[in-house]
């Protein structure tokens, strides 16, 4: 990766000050004050991992890219009021406040910045002091108050703690019990319950971040991965190369796609078993795959297991 690339992925905080005529330490090319050093610079930057360094990165990615209904509280190192992180908000609000009092923050939102972390904890900020009953369409960095430095997900939460994600048969958590929605809200609820897939998280020790799906044809089963991409295809190429990549002979390996820095394996999946028959191939391979991983430390590919590794690499796709 170039200098100028890597400076360019940098969070905002560590681009540091300079003269506003001098080439802005970004490495775009612009001077400072065309660049960050303008009004609203700060949300030029893209970071490509916007959720590295928090131990749910996996379940963030994956809240925000395919689970269709869910929520889990944001684990907080201060604030008084409760907030939950969503998947989908009323007409893809970026947070709202229900009547009863209850707050949500959606994910997945169209960001106004390069930087998804900021433009959540600005949601965030909103909905601590919001009052019941309003909603937010959008917010971004810029929206910060000026002179100061946007905060990002990470300086608002407990970094160290694990989601406690809880998935939902449809969207009827909107609203708060015994209230019926109606007019936009309404419209809104019966397109989103039309488009669910259902989804379940597997629930076994040792498999984080991984979701049965039910895309009506077939299941299956996206599992979010932490590791750098390169070293993962390693050990999936491994595996692929002895034949146990699979979860077992109803399942097949089918490809990966790129979300936010991670890398996120996709297997097809025998659709008449239940989900709950997934667990212990899953936990299985997971096994496999943490071997295959402390292996390349002590031995390199080999000619096969560098062909499996090109065959993988051609079935990715980039979705962010």
């Amino acid at each position: 990766m170039s200098e100028r690339t890597e400076a360019q992925q940098r969070p905002d905080a560590e681009i540091p000050v300079v003269g506003r005529r001098q080439p802005c330490p970004c490495g775009s090319g612009k001077r400072y004050k065309a660049c960050h050093g303008a009004s609203g610079g700060q949300s030029k930057i893209k970071v490509t991992r916007p959720f590295e360094g928090i131990a749910a990165e996996c379940e963030l990615v994956a809240l925000r890219e395919f689970v269709p209904s869910a929520t889990a509280v944001l684990p907080r190192t201060s604030g008084e009021r409760e907030i939950e992180l969503a998947t989908v908000l009323p007409m893809a609000a970026a947070a709202l406040v229900r009547t009863d009092g209850k707050a949500f923050v959606g994910l997945q939102v169209q960001t106004k910045s390069g930087d998804i972390s900021r433009d959540l904890a600005r949601a965030v900020e909103w909905a601590e002091t919001a009052e019941p009953g309003n909603s937010l369409s959008a917010i971004g960095p810029e929206d910060a108050p000026e002179g100061t430095v946007p905060n990002r997900l990470q300086d608002l939460m407990d970094t160290e703690a694990q989601l406690d994600v809880r998935i939902h048969e449809d969207f009827s958590w909107w609203m708060p019990e015994g209230v019926e929605a109606s007019g936009e809200v309404a419209m809104s609820l019966e397109r989103a319950n039309a488009a669910i897939m259902p989804t379940r998280k597997l629930e076994t020790e040792g498999v984080h971040a991984a979701y049965w799906v039910d895309a009506t044809d077939r299941a299956h089963l996206r599992w979010v991965r932490p590791e750098p991409e390169e070293k993962l295809i390693s050990a999936m190429a491994r595996l692929s190369a002895r034949g146990e990549l699979a979860l077992d002979e109803d399942s097949r390996y089918a490809g990966s796609f790129r979300a936010h820095g991670l890398l996120v394996p996709v297997w097809d999946l025998d659709r008449e078993k239940h989900h709950r028959e997934w667990e212990e191939p899953a936990a299985a391979l997971g096994q496999r795959l943490d071997e295959a991983l402390a292996s390349l430390d002590e031995q390199g590919l080999d000619a096969a297991e560098r062909r499996a590794r090109d065959g993988l690499r051609g079935r990715q796709i980039t979705i962010r």
